[in-house]
């Protein structure tokens, strides 16, 4: 939809192949704005930082970060740098990404951030790797929450000098890879989760919504879980983040 309106998008993927066809693909689509892609895990930390460099090498101004990339269940969940992946990929990569593409965005961009209605209080110690939830719902829905808790609070920490960053649920079981694989079930149209970023990033309607969450399934910004609106619980998943990305980056 952004490529259809003329839009430069920046790709993300980890697979080779299908990022050259998602690619080309969106570049045949007629008045397509340019495309760019860039190889990338997000369950390794060091990826991505090369991502924010090599992004930042070849631009000096970003519009709209929207931070998609999700995992579910996976049968080794367990990642290179000993953390779950579904804390690394949907929690901490999103945060570390944001934070050096910050001074590339600017006070006049946007950060949305993709949720989900599934949240349940973080717990640290899966955060950090140090114990291993047996759940697969119980961790994306803890990282999912993780993700909209340090969203609000690095709005409120930045105010004026940051991004509008947005916390959003697209919807509930729309017709992703992940939902499919993960619950056996078609899902919905995507095009209602495409719709809302579209929203998100360019409307006026979001323009002043930094720090809030946008609930797509009853078409309205809404009060996340009662932890991502405490101030103390938010700070201490921040915290625990910044000490993971400390101790990796030793």
């Amino acid at each position: 939809m952004l490529v259809a309106q003329g839009h430069q998008v920046l790709l993300h993927g980890r697979n080779p192949a299908k990022l050259a066809d998602a690619e080309k693909t969106l570049s045949a689509i007629p008045g397509a704005g340019r495309v760019e892609s860039y190889l990338s895990d997000l369950s390794r930390i060091t990826d991505v930082t090369a991502l924010a460099e090599a992004v930042a090498e070849r631009h000096e101004r970003l519009d709209v970060l929207i931070n998609n990339a999700g995992v579910f269940n996976i049968p080794d969940p367990r990642t290179a740098d000993g953390l779950d992946a579904r804390f690394a990929v949907n929690t901490i990569a999103p945060y570390l990404l944001t934070q050096r593409l910050l001074p590339l965005i600017g006070a006049s961009g946007r950060v949305i951030n993709l949720s989900s209605a599934g949240q349940s209080p973080v717990n640290l110690e899966a955060l950090a790797g140090r114990v291993r939830l047996s759940d697969d719902f119980t961790a994306y829905a803890q990282s999912k929450l993780a993700l909209i808790m340090w969203s609000r609070s690095m709005a409120l920490s930045l105010r004026d000098d940051c991004p509008v960053i947005i916390a959003v649920n697209p919807g509930s079981m729309l017709g992703t890879k992940m939902v499919k694989q993960a619950f056996g079930v078609a899902g919905g149209d995507i095009r209602i989760g495409a719709e809302i970023l579209i929203r998100a990033a360019l409307t006026d309607e979001f323009a002043a919504a930094s720090g809030q969450y946008f609930d797509n399934d009853s078409g309205q910004f809404a009060s996340p879980h009662p932890d991502a609106l405490n101030q103390q619980k938010s700070e201490e998943v921040v915290r625990a983040i910044e000490v993971i990305l400390s101790d990796l980056a030793q």
